[in-house]
């Protein structure tokens, strides 16, 4: 059987699951799409997931960088090494699928958190970005009644997530008076996550809400105007569960976020493709995907979902 013996540390990969590689285990991979604290539940949940698999070699990785080039490389590196199977959070699936259906054609390949359905990828394991990107309007309505005009910042302008929360957001505020006038990219550069917010604030005086699309733009948000003496005085409606986003709505600072359940998405994943390489595709539905909901997170809710978070993480 095959498996995970060594990948080069150099080129910024971790290990973040079994300790020991010496025996012969089927080799199960997650890659992430950058190094970011969000995915710091998805390995808590691969973690729990080796637990009830002491049979395989569940592995945890970063790319160097958050680019689709280097992604690509780490799953040919993984396959290479002796990976059995791979589930990717894919930083630009529209321009991988080649790279995607190269591997899908040495072994089964699922994708999580930005789905690459044009591929040979087997199924897509994770949130209704569009379903979430609703649910981010429907904060925005009710935080704002009367409309208001919003800006919108992310990670990936391009990544299926990212478009898919847009256009649920979208479509959440049609006729409220609420207006996403545009959305920012950064590339997953944090620096630049928060000098986009700062160039808002100086060319577009007239924002009265802000929306934060990937877990580290509402921090960014929260800093930004936090040093333009702003916090408070804009709304923001964020994802995921920064610890600075679940303050700020414990605060009242932001009207509330949309959270997913990364842990989920890493403790299902390793449980799918184990099963599926015992030939069990039982679980594969035949439109291929796999949701794992959203939630809404507001104040009345904050401290409830806090802790369970903290338990998840052992923290």
């Amino acid at each position: 059987m095959k498996r995970l013996n060594s990948l080069m540390l150099a080129a910024g990969l971790v290990l973040a699951a079994s300790p020991s590689l010496a025996e012969d285990k089927p080799a199960l991979a997650f890659v992430v799409n950058a190094a970011s604290d969000f995915w710091k539940l998805a390995e808590a949940g691969v973690k729990a997931a080796q637990a009830e698999l002491p049979g395989y070699d569940l592995q945890f990785r970063y790319p160097a960088q958050g680019t689709a080039a280097l992604q690509n490389a780490l799953m040919d590196d993984l396959v290479a090494a002796g990976a059995d199977a791979i589930m990717i959070s894919s930083a630009d699936p529209k321009n991988s699928i080649g790279a995607f259906n190269r591997i899908a054609a040495q072994v089964p390949l699922f994708t999580t958190d930005s789905d690459a359905p044009a591929s040979k990828r087997i199924a897509y394991l994770g949130s209704s970005n569009t379903d979430a990107g609703v649910q981010a309007g429907e904060i925005a309505r009710a935080a704002m009644p009367k409309g208001g005009k919003c800006m919108g910042f992310v990670g990936f302008l391009g990544a299926d997530n990212a478009v898919e929360r847009i256009a649920g957001f979208r479509k959440a505020v049609e006729g409220s008076g609420i207006e996403l006038i545009d959305v920012r990219g950064d590339d997953v550069d944090f620096a630049r996550a928060r000098s986009n917010v700062d160039d808002v604030l100086a060319a577009n005086p007239d924002i009265t809400c802000m929306v934060g699309f990937y877990s580290y733009n509402p921090p960014k948000i929260y800093e930004a105007l936090q040093a333009a003496g702003k916090l408070g005085k804009i709304q923001v409606i964020a994802f995921d569960e920064d610890p600075v986003t679940l303050g700020a709505v414990r605060e009242g600072k932001f009207a509330g976020t949309v959270v997913q359940d990364p842990y989920q998405w890493g403790y299902q994943g390793m449980k799918l493709m184990a099963a599926y390489l015992k030939g069990d595709k039982s679980q594969v539905p035949a439109n291929g995907l796999i949701i794992v909901p959203t939630r809404k997170i507001d104040k009345a809710n904050v401290d409830a979902f806090a802790a369970e978070l903290k338990a998840r993480v052992g923290k």
